[in-house]
């Protein structure tokens, strides 16, 4: 072999070698570049899925009630809305403290028929109370449906009062209307003025009611057709705590139990006001025992 030919051949071996390294770096260059891109791809996967998770995180609407379901459920809303008259009228005024206020002004109505309003909130202890009673005079002269057990606020006076909420329930009744308005729930939530989620607002005709009637905008809040209003709770929540829904529904129908003597007593009490609304309609429910309850309502400073 010449000499011109070896040194052709090295040159030819050296260029080889030369476009293998050259080939080489090209492939690791490449390669960092994927790991790279992996990575960030696998960072940016990992933050949507922390913003998406925090976007899913928002409070609730309403607090689970932890009440009864099913059957049990069904067996509480049939004993708080059928107590027998029999009960009602051997409790009489009950234990209550604080009966309506007789006001005066124009009837206040709802598709041609006397209206009750209902102002209060899920958290508000003093409505959990109220609440019971309400359920048990409105049921004489008509019928719930969608009711919900919920508890008031863990962390209010008489912290998880068992109760209920007329948030999307439904009442039907002919001889009146039943407008409730639940301002929250009872999930806290710091960005809210009350400190509780916001649910429903007030009308403003609403809101006049109760700036006329309770300056203060304490609740529970309920105008009973513009002739009796109620502001705050009838008798204190403490005669329901530590009780379940099933044992408070279950005593409601023993004239000698505190729980009665306070939630009937109550509403007793709403039902002479609600039988002022309705003109002593039905007659099987506004009773002289009932309608004799009228004279215990003294006047509302407001009226």
């Amino acid at each position: 072999m010449s000499k011109a030919s070896g040194a052709g051949q090295s040159a030819g071996r050296r260029e080889r070698i030369a476009a293998q390294r050259a080939a080489q770096r090209r492939r690791d260059v490449r390669n960092r570049v994927l790991i790279v891109s992996g990575a960030v791809v696998v960072i940016l996967v990992i933050v949507i899925v922390f913003v998406v998770a925090k976007l899913s995180s928002k409070p609730p609407t309403t607090s689970a009630s932890n009440g009864p379901t099913g059957a049990a459920l069904a067996k509480v809303i049939a004993e708080t809305t059928s107590v027998p008259a029999s009960t009602l009228a051997q409790v009489g005024a009950g234990s209550v403290s604080t009966p309506p206020a007789a006001v005066s002004g124009a009837p206040l109505t709802s598709g041609g028929k006397p209206e009750m309003l209902y102002i209060g909130a899920e958290y508000c202890p003093y409505c959990a109370f109220e609440r019971w009673g309400m359920i048990v005079s409105l049921s004489r002269f008509g019928s719930f449906s969608g009711l919900r057990t919920i508890h008031s606020s863990s962390t209010d006076a008489y912290p998880n009062t068992p109760t209920w909420t007329f948030y999307k329930s439904t009442y039907a009744s002919k001889y009146l209307t039943f407008t409730p308005v639940e301002e929250t729930t009872n999930v806290p939530d710091k960005n809210s003025p009350t400190g509780y989620v916001p649910l429903q607002t007030p009308t403003p005709a609403q809101q006049a009611l109760l700036s006329k009637y309770n300056p203060e905008g304490s609740i529970p809040f309920v105008n009973l057709g513009n002739k009796y209003v109620i502001t705050g709770a009838s008798a204190l929540p403490s005669v329901l705590a530590g009780k379940s829904w099933a044992t408070i529904a279950a005593e409601l129908s023993d004239a000698s139990s505190p729980v009665a003597q306070a939630v009937n007593g109550t509403a007793n009490f709403m039902t002479a006001a609600i039988c002022k609304m309705t003109s002593n309609q039905p007659a099987s429910v506004c009773t002289p025992s009932v309608t004799g309850l009228q004279a215990k309502m003294a006047s509302a400073s407001g009226s």
